[in-house]
C-alpha cells in the first residue's frame, strides 16, 4: 500500500490526462484535428454546448476556450494562454500547498516507513499486519500527514486539469493563432522538418520543464531530509517519471503545436509554483499548514 500511496499526486495527474488524451476521439478525427463541429467561437453558445454534449464539457471547458477566444485579440494567443493556465493554477493553489507538503513529508519519512516495512517483512498473519498499521499510522499522525489526502486532492484538481486541456485543443482562437510566424495548428514535428526553429524551440523547452517538474519535487525532498539531518530518501519513482516523460515526448510530436505551448506554460508555471511553495511553506512552515 505505501510503495502505492508516496507517488506523487501529480505523477497520478499524468498518467490519468495521458490515459484521457490517448482515448479522447469525441472531438478529435482520425489525424488529431479537432472535429469542426467541436471547435468553439466565440459565437458558439452554452445552450448549444449543454445540448449537444456534456454538463462537464459546457461548464468546465467551454468558459476556459471563450476566456481564450475573448483575450487573444487583446493580448495575443500565448499570453492568452499563460493568463488562463496562471488563473487556474491560482485557483488550485490552495489545495496544491496541502497536498505538496503532505508529499514531501512522505518522502522524507521514506526511510522511517521502509523501516517499519523491513520490520514486518515476510509476516502475513493478521496480528502482524495489525501491527504494521498501526505503526504506519502513528508515524502518520505524528507528522500530521494524511496520505490518501494527497490523493484525494490529486483527483480533485484532475477535471480541471482535463478542461483546460480541452479548452485549449478547441478553442478557435488557439487553432487560427500564430506565434512569431509560427501556425499553432501544425505539429512540431512538420514545423521541424521545414525548417523552422520556432517548432524545435516550443518542443525542446516543453520537454525540459515537463522533466524539471518531475523531478524537482525528489530533488527538494532529499534536500529537506538532509537538511533536517534525516537520510535522504531514495527516488524509486524515477524511472516511471523517465518513462513517462518519454511516452510525452513521443506523443507531443505529432500533436498541434498549440497542445506543445500549453504543456510548456502549465509545466514551467509547475516548476515555479513548486520553488514557492517549497521556499514558504516547507523551508519557511507556515502555522497551520
Amino acid at each position: 500500500m505505501y510503495n502505492w500511496l508516496k507517488n506523487r499526486p501529480k505523477l497520478i495527474m499524468s498518467a490519468g490526462l495521458l490515459a484521457f488524451i490517448s482515448g479522447c476521439t469525441s472531438v478529435i478525427d482520425g489525424n488529431g484535428n479537432v472535429l469542426p463541429d467541436k471547435i468553439i467561437s466565440t459565437t458558439t453558445q452554452l445552450s448549444q454546448i449543454l445540448a449537444d454534449e456534456s454538463w462537464f464539457s459546457a461548464f468546465f471547458v467551454f468558459p476556459l476556450a471563450q476566456v481564450i477566444n475573448f483575450l487573444t485579440p487583446v493580448i495575443g494567443v500565448a499570453l492568452a494562454i499563460v493568463v488562463v493556465t496562471v488563473a487556474i493554477k491560482a485557483l488550485t493553489f490552495g489545495f496544491t500547498v496541502k497536498s505538496t507538503v503532505a508529499s514531501q513529508k512522505m518522502q522524507v519519512l521514506q526511510p522511517e516507513m521502509t523501516a517499519i516495512q523491513k520490520k514486518y517483512e515476510g509476516k502475513k498473519d493478521e496480528q502482524s499486519r495489525m501491527k504494521q498499521a498501526q505503526e504506519m499510522q502513528a508515524l502518520y499522525t505524528k507528522h500530521k500527514i494524511n496520505p490518501f489526502g494527497t490523493i484525494l486532492v490529486a483527483f480533485i484538481q484532475f477535471p480541471v486539469v482535463i478542461a483546460m486541456w480541452q479548452a485549449v485543443q478547441r478553442s478557435e482562437a488557439v487553432l487560427n493563432g500564430v506565434l512569431l510566424g509560427a501556425e499553432l495548428n501544425v505539429t512540431p514535428l512538420t514545423g521541424i522538418l521545414a525548417g523552422q526553429w520556432l517548432y524545435l524551440v516550443i518542443y525542446v523547452l516543453m520537454g525540459l520543464f515537463q522533466i524539471g517538474s518531475m523531478l524537482l519535487p525528489a530533488y527538494l525532498a532529499k534536500r529537506t531530509a538532509v537538511k533536517s539531518g534525516k537520510k535522504a530518501p531514495a527516488n524509486s519513482q524515477q524511472g516511471m517519471m523517465i518513462g513517462m516523460f518519454v511516452f510525452i515526448m513521443f506523443i507531443s510530436i505529432n500533436w498541434p503545436t498549440a497542445m506543445s505551448l500549453y504543456w510548456l506554460v502549465s509545466s514551467a508555471a509547475q516548476v515555479a509554483q513548486t520553488l514557492f511553495i517549497q521556499h514558504h511553506y516547507i523551508d519557511k512552515p507556515v502555522v497551520g499548514v
